[in-house]
């Protein structure tokens, strides 16, 4: 694509990144879930962005095919999630529905920063169980271990103060 410059032609930014050294033209980063198992709970690190397209159905067949399991009890380990987008919610409370309805549960680990502003926005995190730590995600499915959990009106505290003062 050129754009007309002036009296010359001059090649647009992207045209002119093309053909630079490690110029990828697909700007999507695909969703890569990997499964585990750590006492009797299945964990799925997802690495990548949740969002409309092969990422969010890829997301949706495993955590569909998972909730038919007996007893579905899941962790999504969020850690190397970097977005989440509209349709990437909705696969989570579709997952979570789905897990429910199996008798089982969906918990969130390591929510990103930005993703723990989008659930608390959209009243998400009334919906989900949070969590920071690893070891208390797995604790909470058992009822007769300590779970320390994540606590959101910290984390809105915290978010407070990284907001400067007005003088």
């Amino acid at each position: 694509m050129y754009r007309a410059v002036g009296s010359g032609v001059r090649r647009s930014r992207r045209q002119q990144y093309k053909h630079a050294p490690g110029y990828i033209e697909s700007t999507t980063m695909p969703l890569a879930i990997q499964s585990r198992e750590t006492e009797g709970i299945t964990i799925f690190d997802l690495h990548g962005r949740i969002v409309a397209g092969p990422e969010s159905t890829e997301l949706r067949d495993a955590l569909t095919r998972f909730a038919l399991e007996p007893r579905p009890n899941l962790i999504l380990n969020m850690q190397h999630v970097h977005f989440v987008d509209s349709t990437g919610l909705g696969i989570l409370v579709v997952g979570h529905s789905a897990m429910e309805q199996g008798g089982g549960a969906l918990k969130l680990l390591n929510v990103s920063k930005r993703s723990a502003q989008l659930l608390i926005l959209t009243k998400l995190s009334t919906v989900f169980e949070m969590f920071d730590d690893e070891q208390s995600a797995i604790n909470s499915f058992f009822p007769d271990r300590e779970v320390k959990r994540f606590d959101i009106l910290e984390f809105v505290k915290s978010q407070d103060s990284d907001i400067p003062e007005r003088s």
